[in-house]
């Protein structure tokens, strides 16, 4: 989605962190502080350089990221510290929102202004109404081809790697959900291109360059996307989103929203006993309670014990977030 959501600088998972070397933070006293930090990407960096970078101001090296954004993109960027991590799961099949400008009457080999134009067509006599239906025929579930230049493996390989080599490329399209697809303004500042704004709510897995590839081959005249921010992942917002200079003035203390308060904003709620807090602690089953979907217990403190599901008849935990 957008770059969206598959990387297609390198193969490294999304949310997953990736070591780094002792050297790097030696001399840098442990901070432990477990949360989230809701960070307003900027462009021209990837999410793994935002990883470094916070790894290095919060001084731990167990960070990691919850949905990809590529380096022309920017916005929203959900970055787990500590224990936080592991909520990073969750975070990445939320639903996410954009604003994105598409560009019609050139295609890219990327999808997107970081790839070389491959093919031009006058796109000015293209009438709004026509986009307006070609970008209507997009919304709700439909089937999307993913941009041959992401991460999807093929046969063991990364795509963008076969891509790079010369090799065909045959993705299988994707049901995803497009519940929102709007037309913010429509621009035709060059004779032969229109420039089209729009707002974007989708489903985890929808890639955005796909949408402007599609519309400009729906209209005959190809499209890129030549902007993209990102500006929600669930429900993290641009309104609480810290720059990384606004991280860098309050290093070490980065973390915006402790794992509790963290898992608070991201799940139903269920208050356990201390007897309960101790069994489940220890990954035993509690009663369930009847609460679809996964919940969050919190002990008689406060303190969050773990993410749980109810199946069979009992609450397990999915994972066990109280401290050893």
């Amino acid at each position: 989605m957008v770059t969206d959501v598959c990387a297609r600088r390198g193969p490294r998972r999304e949310g997953v962190p990736v070591p780094v070397r002792p050297a790097r933070l030696a001399g840098l006293a442990v901070v432990s502080t477990d949360g989230l930090i809701v960070v307003d990407k900027p462009g021209g960096m990837t999410s793994h350089d935002v990883v470094a970078r916070v790894r290095r101001l919060a001084r731990t090296r167990r960070v990691g990221h919850g949905g990809t954004l590529d380096p022309m993109a920017t916005g929203v960027l959900v970055v787990g510290v500590g224990r936080a991590t592991r909520l990073l799961t969750y975070v990445i099949g939320a639903g996410k929102s954009y604003t994105a400008t598409i560009r019609l009457g050139q295609a890219t080999v990327t999808d997107d202004a970081e790839g070389d134009v491959i093919a031009s067509t006058p796109a000015g006599r293209v009438t709004e109404d026509a986009v307006r239906a070609a970008l209507a025929a997009q919304t709700g579930d439909v089937d999307q081809v993913p941009s041959a230049v992401s991460a999807i493996k093929i046969d063991g390989q990364r795509a963008y790697r076969r891509v790079r080599e010369g090799k065909d490329v045959d993705l299988p399209a994707r049901r995803v959900t497009i519940s929102r697809l709007e037309v913010r303004a429509l621009r035709r500042g060059e004779p032969d291109v229109v420039d089209v704004d729009v707002d974007v709510t989708c489903s985890s897995g929808t890639y955005v360059r796909a949408i402007a590839r599609d519309a400009g081959l729906a209209l005959g005249v190809g499209g890129h996307l030549t902007a993209l921010r990102r500006t929600a992942v669930g429900g993290f917002t641009l309104a609480e989103a810290a720059t990384l200079d606004d991280l860098e003035r309050r290093a070490p203390e980065v973390v915006t929203l402790s794992l509790p308060a963290a898992a608070d904003r991201s799940f139903p709620r269920r208050e356990a006993t201390a007897e309960e807090e101790r069994v489940l602690s220890h990954g035993g089953p509690l009663d369930p309670v009847g609460i679809d979907g996964p919940y969050a217990v919190f002990g008689p403190a406060g303190g969050l014990v773990a993410i749980v599901s109810e199946r069979a008849g009992r609450a397990r935990a999915e994972i066990v977030l109280a401290p050893a």
